[in-house]
């Protein structure tokens, strides 16, 4: 078996020698590099060189011995001149060296102040507020073209979608509503029957399911079922790269995908709004007539003397608000999404949070300016 050999000399300006020779390679036998750690540790040098005598050949146990000389050298402030080296040597040395390094074990982070993640924070609001602004600008320019019937995007996606966010969710409408009619019942018949006056809960569920419940609930319903239907389909789309297929192919997005499903959705809340609003006004109408012993006609002729055009206006309104607010926030969170599995359930996510975020927020806002008119 060849030898790899090692010979170390002391130089007089303090430098220590090493003079590397025969074969460097694996499964040959080498010098460790513990009895150059041992030289050290008895002398003052503090420079360490390398000079080549009958180098036969190397490979990755050379490489190691430096590596743990190097290392050495660093931790006791030694200096270390590889000018001797053959010149592949020097190149790989440099590559593990501590600068051209770059460590790929996870670091804790420095914590920030209070202050930086307050700053952070904001700039990334403002940040995402831009992109909403964009988003919506966008949205109007695409309405803008389809009045001027210039809009690029399927007719039969609109009848699929419409027949998805209107049909197919009377089901789910139905037994929300309904169920929220029976408690605005139950909690009005429990105060109001302290008085004698239980024929009121008949107003009770009326106005409150009508001006409000009713197209509040629905926008709920519809931002879990078809906001994070929206931002899924997109999401899924941008995934698989159909989004930047479309704009290769000279296709707007907004346009073909967008547009459709607000479109849709703003055709579709109304009347599922009106029709929340029969469902609740039905659930109200089986307790106060199965618990509260009012008659049926009675019941009824309360609810009609106690509602308006008015509150059922402004019920309409605010499902048609609440449709466009659910369909931007389903659409703008799937174009958002990013290019994995898990962002498309981020998206989905993401789509119902703003949606009902949007929807509480927007009632409170009709609400304070119905209450500022007088409406």
């Amino acid at each position: 078996m060849t030898r790899g050999e090692l010979i170390i000399d002391r130089l007089p300006d303090a430098t220590l020698l090493l003079t590397i020779s025969g074969e460097w390679k694996l499964g040959d036998t080498v010098p460790a590099a513990e009895g150059v750690f041992s030289e050290l540790a008895t002398s003052k040098e503090a420079r360490i060189a390398f000079a080549i005598k009958e180098l036969q050949g190397w490979d990755s146990e050379l490489l190691v011995f430096l590596a743990k000389l190097c290392a050495y050298c660093r931790s006791h402030g030694i200096a270390l001149d590889p000018s001797g080296l053959p010149e592949g040597v020097q190149k790989l040395m440099e590559l593990v060296a501590r600068e051209s390094q770059h460590s790929l074990v996870a670091r804790k982070p420095e914590p920030r102040s209070f202050q930086e993640r307050v700053a952070d924070a904001a700039l990334h609001r403002v940040e995402r507020s831009g992109e909403l602004f964009a988003f919506i600008g966008e949205v109007t320019l695409a309405f803008a073209r389809l009045l001027r019937g210039r809009a690029n995007f399927r007719r039969l996606d609109l009848m699929l979608t419409i027949q998805e966010t209107g049909a197919q969710a009377l089901p789910i409408v139905s037994l929300i509503s309904l169920l929220i009619g029976m408690i605005f019942a139950f909690v009005a018949a429990i105060q109001l029957s302290l008085f004698g006056a239980q024929i009121y809960v008949a107003n009770v569920v009326g106005i409150g399911t009508l001006r409000v419940m009713g197209a509040v609930m629905t926008g709920v319903i519809m931002s879990g079922r078809t906001g994070a239907a929206f931002a899924a389909q997109i999401g899924t789309m941008q995934v698989n790269e159909e989004i930047d297929a479309l704009e290769t192919l000279g296709l707007s997005p907004v346009e073909f995908l967008v547009l459709p499903r607000m479109l849709a959705l703003m055709l579709m809340m109304p009347p599922l709004s009106v029709y929340a609003d029969l469902m609740g006004v039905l659930g109200g109408m089986v307790v106060g007539v199965g618990m509260l012993d009012i008659g049926a006609v009675e019941y009824v002729n309360q609810t009609r003397s106690a509602l308006n055009l008015t509150h059922f206006l402004v019920g309409l309104f605010q499902s048609f608000v609440f449709g466009i607010l659910v369909a931007v926030s389903g659409c703008l969170r799937g174009l958002e999404c990013g290019r994995s599995a898990s962002a498309v359930g981020n998206a989905a996510t993401s789509a119902v949070v703003t949606g009902i975020v949007a929807i509480v927020v927007a009632t409170a806002c009709i609400t304070f300016a119905c209450q500022v008119l007088g409406i």
